[in-house]
This record gives C-alpha cells, structure tokens and sequence, in this order.
C-alpha cells in the first residue's frame, strides 16, 4: 500500500516496524495487525499471546488495552473481540482455523464473536444457536445479515422475558389474595397456609431471576 493511501494508525505501525527487528515477537504482532481484516485469527492469537504473557509490560505498556490502543491502533472493544472470537474458534470450531490452509477466509470476527455470545452469554437455544451457526459458517452470510439474525432472536427472548414476568406478577398477586382470604379460616389456614406461603416464596424468587435476566440483558446491550 503507497504510503499517501495509509491511516494515520497505518503509518505509525510502518514507523515503529521500521525500529524494531523483523524477528522480533513484537515486530510479528504488528505486522499482523496491519492486515487483521484479512486474517484477523492471527492477530486474535497474537494478542493473546501478549495478553497471557504480559508482552506488553516488556514493551513499555501499563494495560493490555493501552498497548493494543497506542501501539496496535485497535480500540478496546474490538481487541476483546478478537481474542474472544479466536479463543472461540480454539475451543468450538477448531477446523476453522486450519480449512483450506488458510486459502478460504475466515468468517468476520464479529460474527464469530455474536455466535460466541449465543453460546456463553444469552443462551440460545439449541435450535436458535445451530441456526445462527450455519448462518456464520455454513451459510457465510454478511455481518450485517448476522447481526440481524442474532438480534431477532434476543428481541423475541426478551419479549418472552415479559410475558412470562406478567404471569408470574398475576399469580403472585393471586396468591397474596388466597393468603389473605385464608387468614380468617382458622381450620383451612392450618391446614393450606403454608402452601401458600411456599407457593409465594416460589413466585418470589422467579421474580429475581427474571429481573437478573432482564438486567444482564440491558448491561449487554448498553
């Protein structure tokens, strides 16, 4: 690429490659990095390996993500997923990262990181994360695609979410007026209060977990 074609981020990387010896684990790392889009799981795996080892340190860096922001040129966001993206693959879909020996490009890295979501964080279904994975890999649909598809599916859980919070609302508000209903009757108290009482106790603790689901989803969306 002509140098008047480069990024101010491009450039800087070129400059400091310049500085630094070709052999060099950090030389190797920026190289990559000047061409992740095209093989972004290399880089995943570079950054990695900085990560774990804390290159950076060595390098004259505090954080992983000041090195990755100052000397990478990546921001933050995009250098967690990458390295969740590739742990991803390592872990799920290994064949992936060796098919054709490279020859056939790999899925974007969001998608891949969207398909890790599914699976760890939003908890997919196994027919709505299968779906989603043929989309990604089988299907080699378009990010934008993905990310349509990935959001429809959180749409219709978070909907589900709310239906199931209004039902669980309206027994609890029933089984507050049975309680109160039953107070009076000495002999039907003794004998059904404390499964009222358990049945509540229940509702409660499904009224927990649907604000914790409902909370991990806004923090995840945010």
């Amino acid at each position: 690429m002509e140098s008047n074609k480069q990024s101010r981020g491009e450039k800087y990387i070129v400059q400091l490659m310049q500085e630094l010896q070709p052999e060099s684990e950090r030389y190797r790392v920026l190289a990559t990095a000047k061409q992740f889009k095209a093989s972004w799981a290399e880089l995943g795996e570079r950054l990695v390996n900085v990560s774990q080892r804390s290159l950076f340190r060595d390098w004259g860096y505090e954080s992983f993500d000041d090195y990755c922001s100052r000397e990478i040129r990546i921001r933050k966001a995009t250098a967690e997923k990458l390295t969740l993206a590739y742990r991803f693959l390592e872990r799920e879909e290994p064949g992936l990262l060796t098919r054709n020996e490279g020859l056939q490009p790999l899925p974007d890295y969001r998608s891949i990181d969207l398909l890790r979501r599914a699976r760890e964080e939003e908890g997919f279904a196994p027919e709505q994360y299968q779906e989603l994975r043929e989309a990604v890999i089988e299907n080699e649909r378009s990010h934008p695609l993905v990310r349509r598809q990935f959001a429809e599916v959180t749409r219709q859980r978070e909907e589900a979410v709310t239906t199931r919070r209004r039902q669980v609302q309206t027994a609890h508000a029933a089984a507050r007026r049975l309680e109160s209903a039953l107070l009076p009757l000495d002999e039907l108290a003794s004998r059904y209060l404390s499964l009222v009482e358990a049945l509540l106790g229940e509702l409660a603790e499904q009224e927990l977990h649907l604000d914790a689901a409902e909370s991990d989803s806004a923090n995840q969306n945010g």
